[in-house]
């Protein structure tokens, strides 16, 4: 498992995998209501992204149907992925956590 940060849109195509399996434009709808529209990715950036995601063993095909004629794939999240995204939760929260101390120090006259 890479330790390292995840940069914003994997993390929050993970994120959008995490409560449910879900079709490629329903994690690209969700992805942007999760970063209240900062984040849109594009089709093709999304499935690149899944199938990386997939190669490191983060996500999965949770099934396939035929809608209009067209394939529809279904991804879910990992066990694998959901420890790596917990992983990344932790790490944001830590630095969140810091930079909140900081600013209470900040507001009560600085560090000594």
């Amino acid at each position: 498992m890479t330790d390292g940060a995840l940069r914003e849109p994997t993390f929050l195509v993970l994120t959008a995998l995490a409560a449910q399996a879900q079709h490629g434009y329903g994690v690209l709808r969700d992805v942007a209501a999760i970063s209240d529209g900062q984040v849109t990715l594009r089709a093709g950036t999304l499935y690149a992204a899944l199938d990386r995601l997939s190669a490191e063993g983060w996500v999965e095909v949770d099934r396939e149907e035929v809608v209009e004629s067209r394939l529809r794939r279904y991804y879910r999240l990992t066990e694998t992925g959901a420890a790596r995204l917990a992983a990344e939760v932790r790490r944001r929260q830590k630095h969140t956590s810091a930079a909140e101390q900081r600013l209470r120090l900040r507001g009560a006259g600085g560090l000594a």
